[in-house]
């Protein structure tokens, strides 16, 4: 990209993608309803307040989805040479708005990049935030490809992956894979609030993945989920019918068949993971391997090195504490031809190999 590009809402991802830009050397104004947001995003340098005869060739609006469709309608108004996009999760209700109002969506590209972090805000902003994570563009009839390279360039130039899909199978996606997980999540964490102490203190690895995404904001996710209402409904009544099999199958473990109906879906739980693409969109299985790790400063580091010597790449990482002990549980991920001579390379240095 050349620029200059106009972000619009300079919370985590407008901040991020004005960090990634400046790190090209493109041009970033920066703008937003708070004066404070826009000042700390420039000193972070992620661009430059607005000036007087500003002309973006792009402009990226990052804010709330209740208010997307009157931020892109009027930056289409102010700016009748550049090309317009937003991030929000939702793409079909947006481009149904525009062209209820009349604007003029030949310079509309909706976008949504499936990044973010659980804080929000300027300060919580990285230049590397997109970098291998999917992006998509929701293509639409009334853009010509000519208009829209500039969104891909955007995408590309932050080091994301681009993905085309129509506005209605991006709605979908996300609410199978993005927006019903949250759901669930934040329910499940729910049933934390009235558990009593001595339960808490035995959580590990398993119920903090399940709600890892429950500590997001309240408040952005009724909006999300309002504009993708439909869709997420559907999934979640389909959620609920496979919870009331289940329910039903453990009322009565002995009855006939019961055990088989709970084996059944816990299976089908594995082959639904099993489809997740790995590591670079690749669908290549890894095994875990879970190194035990003092808690005491540079052991995790020590153990990089030593796997890094043992020809091995760490294909991922997942920390945990065993409670009450001052040691936490390395599970790395590993391609499976490397585990047993891992583990034996581990044990020469020293390293204790848990289960």
């Amino acid at each position: 990209m050349t620029g200059p590009v106009r972000v619009v809402g300079v919370g985590l991802l407008g901040t991020s993608i004005g960090l990634g830009l400046r790190a090209r050397g493109v041009e970033v104004i920066l703008a937003d309803a708070s004066p404070t947001h826009v000042a700390i995003a420039v000193d972070y340098g992620a661009g430059r307040a607005p000036a007087a005869g500003d002309e973006p060739e792009l402009v990226v609006v990052c804010v709330p989805p209740d208010v997307t469709a009157d931020v892109v309608a009027a930056e289409l108004a102010a700016f009748p040479n550049a090309i317009v996009t937003d991030v929000a999760s939702v793409k079909a209700p947006i481009l149904a708005a525009l062209r209820e109002r009349g604007a003029d969506v030949s310079r509309y590209l909706g976008s949504h990049p499936m990044a973010g972090r659980e804080r929000g805000g300027p300060m919580a902003g990285r230049a590397d935030l997109f970098v291998g994570r999917p992006w998509v563009v929701a293509a639409h009839e009334d853009i010509s490809y000519r208009r829209a390279a500039i969104v891909d360039d955007l995408i590309l130039d932050l080091g994301a992956t681009l993905i085309e899909m129509t506005p209605e199978a991006q709605d979908l996606a996300v609410a199978i894979v993005s927006h019903t997980p949250q759901v669930v999540s934040s329910l499940m964490a729910r049933r934390l609030v009235d558990a009593p102490e001595s339960a808490l203190g035995l959580a590990g690895g398993g119920v903090r993945d399940v709600t890892r995404v429950a500590a997001s904001d309240p408040g952005l996710w009724v909006q999300i989920l309002g504009a993708n209402a439909p869709a997420v409904a559907e999934q979640l009544r389909a959620f609920r019918d496979d919870l009331d099999r289940f329910i039903e199958a453990l009322d009565d473990p002995a009855a006939p068949g019961a055990r088989r109906r709970i084996a059944e879906e816990l299976a089908g739980g594995n082959t639904g993971v099993e489809r997740l693409p790995g590591k670079h969109g690749v669908d290549r299985r890894f095994v875990a391997l879970t190194v035990m790790v003092d808690d005491r400063p540079g052991q995790l580091a020590r153990l990089f090195e030593d796997v890094g010597a043992a020809g091995v790449n760490i294909e991922d990482l997942r920390l945990e504490h065993s409670p009450g002990a001052q040691i936490g549980l390395a599970e790395i991920a590993i391609v499976p031809e490397a585990r047993e001579r891992l583990i034996e390379e581990l044990a020469v240095r020293g390293w204790r190999i848990a289960g």
